[in-house]
C-alpha cells in the first residue's frame, strides 16, 4: 500500500467506532442497569474492551494473510479439529441473532406505518413469531438471488443510524437548556450510578460483553496502518474513549428522558423509537426524528439480517476442509449462495423463533428474551479469540509481528486468560432470567431455553464431522 494510502490512527478509530457501536447499546443497557451503567461503561471498557481490542490487534498483524479470522488464527496456534469448532462457533452463534432480526424489522415497520410501538403488542408471541419466520424466510430467498444491493442500502442506512444516535446525545443534553425540558431523573448523583454488586447486577453484565464485543472486525486493518506498532494502540484506545464518551453520555441523556427508578417494562424493544419521538416534541418537530429513524434502522436491520444469513456461513463453509464439513453443504447456486447451508440455517433459526412462543405468552417479554439470549451466545465466539492469543503468546518464537500488545508474553498471556475467564463468567451468569419472577412457570422456560441452546447449538457441530466422514468411506 502507498505510504500516502495507509491508515492514521484517526482513520482506524472513526472505522473501528462505526463497526463497533450503536445506539441499541446504550439503550438496551440502560434499561437493565438504569443509571448504575454509567460505572459499568468505565469497567467494562478499561478492563475488557481495550485489552480485547488490542489483543485482536496483534493477532490481526501476525496472521495478516489469514482470510478466517478466528478460525485462521486457531488454525494456525492449534489443530485443525479446533479451528473448525471455531469457525463453527462463529456462525452458529449468529442463530439466535438471526432470529431477533426479524424482530427488530417489524418492531420498525409498525413505529413507520403507525408511529407507536402498538402492532406488534397487538398480536399472540406465536402469531407475531410466525410472521418474523416468514420474514426470516423471505430474506433467506432475498440471500440465494444474491441481492448485494441490500447490503449496501443497509451501510448508508447504517450510517445514518449512527449518525442520528450521536445528534440524540447533543440534542437531549441540550434539552434543559435550550427548550425548558425537566430532567425525568431527579437524582443524578455519583449515589445513582454506582452499582450494587449482587447476583442480579451480575447477571446484566453479559449485555455489556455482547456491546463492546466484536472487535476482531478490526484485524484485517492492522497491516494497513502506518506504523502499526504506534498507530494502532493509539487508534484503539481513541475508540475506546469514543465508545466511552458515547456510552456515559448516552446514558446520562436516557436518564435525563427516562426515569431510571421506573424505566418502562418494553425499553428493550422500543426505547430507541420512544426517544427520537419525545426528541421530536421537546423540538416541536413532531415525528420528524421519528419516521427518519425508523425508516433508517428498520433498512439497517434488513441489511444486518441479510449480511447475517450469507456471511458467516461463507466463512464457515469455506475455511474448512471435507474432513468436518460435507461437500453437500459447500454447493451454491449461480448466484454464488451456499443453498443447503441455508436450508440448514432455516431449520435452526425456525425452531428458535417458534419453540420459545410456546412457553413465553408476552411479546414484549419474549423479545427482551431473546435479546438476553443472544447475550449469552454471541460471545461464546470471543472465547476463541483470547484462546488464540493465549496459544500465541505460548509459541512466542514461532510467529512475528510488528504490533505487540503487550512487550511481556507472560503479562499478556495472564490478560489473554482474564479476557477468556470474565467473558465465559459473562456469560454464564447471563442465562439467568431478569425481571421474570423467580421459579415461577415463565422463569423455569427461559432459564432452560438460556442453558440448553448454547449447548445444543455448539453441540450440533460434532456431527457435521461424523456426517463427512461417512460421505468420504
Amino acid at each position: 500500500m502507498a505510504e500516502d494510502k495507509k491508515l492514521r490512527w484517526y482513520n482506524l478509530s472513526l472505522m473501528a467506532f462505526v463497526m463497533v457501536w450503536g445506539f441499541g447499546n446504550v439503550v438496551n443497557n440502560f434499561a437493565n442497569q438504569g443509571l448504575q451503567v454509567v460505572v459499568s461503561w468505565v469497567l467494562i471498557i478499561g478492563l475488557y474492551f481495550v485489552p480485547y481490542a488490542l489483543m485482536v490487534g496483534e493477532l490481526g498483524s501476525v496472521f495478516k494473510e489469514g482470510k478466517g479470522g478466528v478460525s485462521t488464527w486457531i488454525r494456525e496456534t492449534s489443530t485443525p479439529t479446533l479451528a473448525y469448532f471455531a469457525g463453527w462457533t462463529y456462525w452458529v452463534v449468529h442463530i439466535p441473532y438471526l432470529a431477533q432480526k426479524p424482530q427488530n424489522v417489524l418492531v420498525g415497520l409498525g413505529w413507520i406505518f403507525k408511529g407507536n410501538g402498538d402492532l406488534i403488542k397487538t398480536l399472540s408471541p406465536m402469531t407475531a413469531q410466525l410472521i418474523t419466520l416468514g420474514i426470516f424466510l423471505f430474506f433467506v430467498w432475498v440471500s440465494l438471488k444474491g441481492m448485494n444491493s441490500l447490503k449496501i442500502i443497509g451501510t448508508v442506512a447504517g450510517t445514518a443510524t449512527f449518525i442520528m444516535s450521536i445528534l440524540y446525545i447533543l440534542m437531549m443534553i441540550a434539552a434543559p437548556a435550550l427548550r425548558g425540558v425537566q430532567i425525568a431523573t431527579t437524582d443524578i448523583s455519583l449515589h445513582s450510578v454506582i452499582p450494587n454488586f449482587n447476583f442480579a447486577y451480575l447477571t446484566t453484565i453479559s449485555m455489556l460483553v455482547f456491546s463492546v464485543g466484536g472487535a476482531e472486525k478490526i484485524s484485517p486493518y492492522v497491516n494497513n496502518t502506518k506504523n502499526a506498532s504506534k498507530e494502532f494502540p493509539i487508534g484503539m484506545i481513541v475508540l475506546a474513549i469514543m465508545v466511552g464518551v458515547s456510552a456515559i453520555l448516552g446514558s446520562v441523556a436516557m436518564g435525563m428522558m427516562f426515569d431510571a427508578n421506573n424505566i418502562p417494562n418494553d425499553l428493550m424493544m422500543n426505547g430507541q423509537y420512544y426517544a427520537f419521538q419525545k426528541l421530536g416534541d421537546y423540538y416541536g418537530l413532531g415525528n420528524v426524528l421519528l419516521i427518519i429513524y425508523a425508516i433508517a434502522n428498520t433498512a439497517a436491520q434488513i441489511s444486518a439480517l441479510v449480511f447475517s444469513i450469507d456471511a458467516p456461513l461463507k466463512v464457515l463453509l469455506a475455511d474448512t476442509d471435507d474432513n468436518f464439513v460435507p461437500k453437500g453443504l459447500t454447493k451454491t447456486n449461480k448466484n454464488g449462495a451456499p443453498v443447503n447451508g441455508y436450508i440448514m440455517t432455516s431449520i435452526l433459526v425456525g425452531i428458535l423463533i417458534v419453540v420459545p412462543a410456546l412457553g413465553i405468552g408476552n411479546m414484549n417479554e419474549l423479545y427482551s428474551w431473546l435479546l438476553r439470549l443472544n447475550a449469552v451466545v454471541m460471545p461464546l465466539r470471543y472465547l476463541w479469540v483470547f484462546l488464540a492469543f493465549m496459544l500465541l503468546k505460548k509459541a512466542k518464537d514461532k510467529f512475528k509481528s510488528d504490533y505487540k500488545f503487550l512487550k511481556n508474553d507472560k503479562i499478556a498471556f495472564g490478560v489473554g486468560v482474564w479476557c477468556f475467564i470474565f467473558t465465559a463468567f459473562a456469560c454464564v451468569l447471563g442465562m439467568f432470567p431478569q425481571g421474570v419472577e423467580t421459579f415461577s412457570s415463565p422463569w423455569w422456560f427461559q432459564i432452560s431455553l438460556n442453558v440448553l441452546t448454547p449447548f445444543i447449538l455448539i453441540g450440533l457441530g460434532f456431527i457435521l464431522p461424523v456426517i463427512a466422514k461417512k460421505k468420504k468411506i
